[in-house]
């Protein structure tokens, strides 16, 4: 399992039209070959930053699937006009997860 990560810097003033747009992208994504979930979350303390979580099957479904498919080029069309600076993607692996062993 892959997480993409990222914070999306939306420009001030765009946050409810960001979050309309992500609501009409957020198909598209879902519709993917290798796709999961994605979590958008919209920090507090800057209320124009928005945490984007997609977790993939593999690292491959998100750079080679998505990324040259037709849909992601109407994701591109929805969401990218509202970023500045535009976002730095990563992608992470896991290496530990659970909860606390209860005594």
């Amino acid at each position: 399992m892959i997480l993409e990560h990222a914070i999306l810097p939306v420009r001030p003033g765009r946050e409810s039209d960001f979050e309309a747009a992500m609501h009409r992208a957020r198909p598209l994504i879902a519709a993917q070959p290798g796709f999961v979930s994605l979590s958008v979350q919209r920090s507090l303390e800057t209320p124009n930053e928005y945490l984007l979580l997609v977790e993939w099957d593999s690292l491959e479904a998100h750079t080679q699937g998505f990324r040259t498919s037709p849909e992601y080029a109407r994701w591109r069309e929805l969401l990218h006009e509202f970023y500045d600076p535009f976002p730095r993607v990563e992608h992470f692996v896991e290496i530990s997860s659970g909860t606390p062993a209860l005594p």
